[in-house]
């Protein structure tokens, strides 16, 4: 792991004060965080509830209110079975976890390169270690996800499932524009594109950060080959591959900017608990009751454990831990506010009508739902399928006004947090994007358009 390497001869650009009141403070709160965590046995626990993880033993239960549901509140809610309300429940914890999956993906790969940082600088061994010791639990979350959520797709909706030719449909008809014709023309130079824009992105950023120089990401320096992004998750959600590259990029060049990466995880923190909670809270009401837990709400409930340790993490670095830098330049409080923003824009600027706790437009869902529809769990032909989308995504729904009560719990913490954040624009910091963000009848409009795309491209 990067925190664990000895720097042979780098120069340490910064060093904190571990002696003043504040430094002591915060060190002690990233001491005990890293004990306890260690102490804790939740990873095993959810490790263990992945592997023993049968279907069928948790089929006929709930796994969390009803109201967290695939379609809660739509037209087609109301008049489906019971069967099919427990199947659209079940589904709702896949989707929302394979999401999860994939956000902590991104953790894996930035607290590896944010760790890099902090490991130049005397007096943060603790940190690093626990952001090693967070990657490995990501890991073992992540494959817990992912068996839960496979045996359940391929019992509900069949192996068929599992493949997506739709969208392979749509990314055919997108080769074969006539950009994609203009550029597969284009002559092959020496240097690929993506070679060169990497060499650019070095550049600029050792350009821009030069006063930064002994602290660039040891995880990136033995990775000068190419640089590690990712594509799927909050990230994925906010920016272009070649944006996160160059974020990333950033992030690892400078100790205001690792810290600073840690306002954005509080982002994935913060919303993860938004719909993690209530399954949490149905773990203990089961348990007090004596009643059956089926293992998925057992999962949610010991992640929700583990997960406290790292948001206590990310509240620490990004309200406290900066300040024991220089401060930043301009350079870093644009590249601080350019990130917050695009996560607000691409991850929070909007209300999905048929995914509780998610806010975002049902653009990107569109295609998942026709496959639902037309899957074993409904049946549906191409034709009713495309028409209850209709009725679904693109009209005012109760499903809609339940997401607001969501939404105002999630806006309302974010602008807790941020609120503290002083070299932070008010845009971000006051989260207007988020804010904005609460209103069906815009919803309702984009989810309009991202149908008619939808149904021309299936016809």
């Amino acid at each position: 792991m990067v925190a664990t390497q000895v720097l042979n001869d780098q120069t340490t650009a910064v060093k904190p004060s571990p002696e003043s009141e504040s430094n002591k403070r915060h060190f002690q709160v990233i001491e005990k965080t890293y004990q306890n965590n260690l102490d804790s046995d939740y990873t095993e626990k959810i490790e263990s509830l992945g592997k023993e993880f049968d279907y069928e033993s948790n089929s006929q239960h709930y796994w969390g209110p009803s109201e967290l549901s695939i379609l809660y509140g739509t037209p087609l809610y109301a008049q489906a079975s019971e069967s099919q309300k427990i199947a659209l429940n079940h589904l709702y914890w896949v989707g929302m976890y394979q999401y999860t999956a994939s956000a902590e993906s991104n953790t894996m790969l930035y607290n590896n390169i944010t760790s890099g940082v902090f490991a130049t600088v005397s007096g943060y061994d603790t940190l690093c270690r626990e952001l090693d010791f967070e990657t490995t639990q990501e890991k073992h979350h992540i494959q817990t996800f992912q068996r839960i959520g496979y045996k359940t797709k391929i019992a509900l909706l069949g192996k068929e499932a599992l493949g997506n030719p739709l969208h392979k449909k749509m990314q055919a008809s997108a080769n074969s524009s006539p950009w994609a014709k203009v550029t597969s023309a284009l002559p092959k130079s020496k240097m690929s594109w993506k070679a060169f824009q990497e060499s650019t992105f070095r550049m600029t950023t050792k350009m821009l950060l030069s006063d930064k120089a002994g602290n660039f990401s040891l995880f990136l320096r033995d990775r000068a080959d190419e640089l590690p992004t990712t594509t799927t998750g909050m990230a994925g959600s906010s920016a272009s591959p070649s944006a996160l590259k160059y974020i990333g990029l950033n992030w690892g060049s400078s100790p205001f900017l690792a810290a600073q990466y840690y306002s954005a995880r509080m982002i994935a923190n913060a919303s993860l608990k938004v719909y993690e909670h209530p399954y949490y809270k149905r773990f203990r009401d089961l348990q007090k009751s004596n009643q059956f837990i089926p293992a998925p709400v057992a999962v949610s409930h010991y992640h929700l454990l583990d997960e406290s340790f790292h948001t206590t993490m990310s509240q620490v670095i990004s309200q406290d831990v900066y300040k024991d830098f220089s401060k930043p330049s301009g350079y870093e409080k644009l590249m601080a506010n350019v990130t917050i923003y695009l996560l607000q824009r691409g991850f929070l600027s909007s209300l999905s009508g048929s995914m509780p706790a998610t806010f975002r437009g049902d653009a990107k869902f569109m295609s998942s739902y026709y496959r639902l529809l037309t899957s074993p769990l409904f049946g549906m032909s191409s034709a009713d399928a495309l028409h209850w989308l209709e009725k679904c995504m693109c009209h005012e729904h109760d499903g809609f006004h339940s997401n607001l009560k969501y939404h105002h719990t999630l806006a309302t913490e974010l602008r807790r947090f941020f609120d503290r954040l002083d070299y932070l624009h008010p845009i971000n910091r006051e989260m207007r994007l988020v804010t904005a963000g609460a209103s069906i009848e815009n919803a309702v409009k984009l989810n309009t358009t991202a149908f008619n795309q939808f149904a021309r491209s299936i016809a």
